[in-house]
C-alpha cells in the first residue's frame, strides 16, 4: 500500500514508500537533562528534572525496519531558570526490530525553543537521539533514549559554549 509521509513541521520534508503496516499513538515521559560545558560553567549547573509528551507516527517499510517521526514537547536544560530550555521537538527514528518485543532506533532531532526568543540562548537546537523500546503488550510500550545536542545551546555572542544532553524515560500508547 502507498503512503505518503509529510514532515511539513520543521523539516519541509515528503518522504513516500510501501507501508507494511502504519500505526499512530501518543508517548509521555521523564526527562532528565544537563548542560554539559565546554570549561567552567557561567551558572550553577544541577541537572534538570522533566517530562516530554508527544504524537508520532510509525510507518512499517518491512517486518524489521519503520520510520518513526515524532512531534513533543520537552522540557529539559539545567535546573537555574537562566538555563532551562523547553523545546517543540522533532525526533525522526529508524527502528529496527531485534525481537517480537525489542526494537532499536537512532536518527537526527531538531528543536525550537517555546519562549523567551532574545535571551542568549539559540531559538534551534540540533541533536542526535538513540532508543530502546519494550513492548508490553499489542498496544503499550516502554522506551528510553538519550539526546545528544549537536550544536551550542549559546548564542555566539555570549562567548560561552554548551550542549544540552537528555536521558528519556517514556510510556507510549499505539493506535
Amino acid at each position: 500500500m502507498k503512503k505518503a509521509l509529510l514532515l511539513a513541521v520543521l523539516l519541509c520534508v515528503s518522504v513516500y514508500g510501501f507501508s507494511q503496516g502504519t500505526k499512530y499513538g501518543v508517548r509521555a515521559g521523564y526527562n532528565i537533562s544537563n548542560l554539559d560545558f565546554d570549561g567552567t560553567p557561567i551558572l550553577d549547573n544541577e541537572h534538570r528534572n522533566g517530562f516530554a509528551i508527544g504524537f508520532f507516527g510509525e510507518y512499517g517499510f518491512t517486518k524489521t525496519f519503520a520510520l518513526m517521526p515524532e512531534i513533543q514537547f520537552s522540557s529539559e536544560g539545567g535546573k537555574t531558570k537562566a538555563l532551562r530550555l523547553d523545546y517543540i521537538q522533532v525526533p525522526v527514528l529508524f527502528k529496527f526490530r531485534l525481537s517480537e518485543r525489542i526494537h532499536i532506533g537512532a536518527g537526527p532531532q531538531v528543536g525550537v525553543k517555546v519562549y523567551e526568543h532574545e535571551d542568549g540562548i539559540r531559538n534551534f537546537a540540533y541533536s542526535g537521539v538513540g532508543g530502546l523500546e519494550i513492548k508490553l503488550s499489542h498496544e503499550f510500550f516502554f522506551d528510553a533514549r538519550y539526546t545528544y545536542g549537536f550544536s551550542n545551546i549559546f548564542d555566539d555572542n555570549q562567548n560561552v559554549e554548551a550542549i544540552n544532553t537528555n536521558i528519556q524515560l517514556g510510556i507510549g500508547y499505539k493506535f
